[in-house]
């Protein structure tokens, strides 16, 4: 249950009727910068078998899985009364979409190993590590991202459930003015939206390990590269939260987005000169 709602929670959507609900995960295939993961497509569909082998026998049914060029579908539909689809349902608080959905406070609950199972799931849908995705620029110094469209709450959610399995976030890269257009060089070229971007929390490729991935070709890639990074930086330096570490602020200009009404109220009009302030203030903190 736990793998599934963080499936839900990071890239599904749910459809209620009178009598049914139908729960649909996408999962979208990244291309990753490795040798021999040239064809995502059939990566994903191998690991489906592994996936439904989880899923099938805690919802009574057989997952329909429909796989396009750019994602893999699955969904199951269930009646409103059956006693998992409510539990599915409570679980993510009511929501419909994976922008609107929340984690019920019950899931902060849970033990470590099912804390695990639902980062997992959420990450492999909404997950990737490619060569790319190095802090700095530095060889080496890879990262998972994981990424969450305009959920300010979902944000917070994953950064403390990491936080309670002792994961550090290495930067969380806000859909915020202050991050996303730091020198608004965007607004005055007149693209006023364009700091309206996804939250992109990235964690270190060896702090990441002890939740992973069940997508094979990301799990693979996530051992690849923190062996690489293990050659360049010591667990000493990755494993610190940004309370532990000094703040580096660069002054940024004031940015009309600031005051966006598509921020949270507690934010809007508020100025963020280091991620860390906001995080701090939508509640990450020691």
């Amino acid at each position: 249950m736990a793998y599934l709602i963080g499936m839900i929670l990071g890239n599904g959507e749910i459809q209620r009727n009178s009598n049914s609900t139908t729960v649909t995960i996408d999962i979208p295939h990244k291309k990753l910068e490795i040798d021999d993961c040239k064809d995502v497509p059939i990566y994903v569909k191998a690991s489906i078998i592994d996936i439904k082998g989880i899923i099938e026998p805690l919802i009574g049914e057989d997952l329909v899985v429909s796989q396009a060029n750019t994602s893999t579908k699955m969904s199951f539909t269930k009646r409103n009364e059956d006693y998992t689809m409510r539990e599915i349902v409570r679980f993510i608080s009511g929501g419909v979409q994976h922008k609107s959905m929340t984690m019920n406070k019950e899931l902060f609950e849970l033990t470590t190993d099912e804390k695990k199972e639902l980062l997992r799931g959420f990450a492999d849908v909404t997950g990737h590590i490619r060569r790319s995705n190095q802090a700095f620029g530095q060889v080496g110094a890879h990262r998972v991202y994981i990424e969450i469209p305009a959920n300010w709450q979902m944000v917070m959610d994953l950064a403390n459930m990491l936080k309670d399995l002792d994961i550090p976030i290495q930067t969380i890269d806000f859909g915020h003015p202050n991050f996303r257009d730091a020198q608004r060089t965007k607004y005055d070229n007149g693209n006023h939206d364009f700091w309206k971007k996804e939250h992109q929390l990235k964690i270190w490729a060896n702090e990441f390990l002890p939740v992973g991935f069940n997508i094979t070709h990301k799990n693979k890639a996530l051992l690849k590269y923190a062996e690489e990074l293990l050659n360049v930086l010591d667990p000493e330096t990755t494993h610190k939260f940004y309370w532990e570490k000094q703040i580096r602020r660069r002054h940024k200009p004031i940015h009309p987005g600031e005051n966006d009404p598509i921020l949270p109220e507690c934010i809007r009009g508020k100025h963020f000169d280091s991620w860390t302030d906001l995080a701090a203030e939508l509640g990450y903190h020691e």
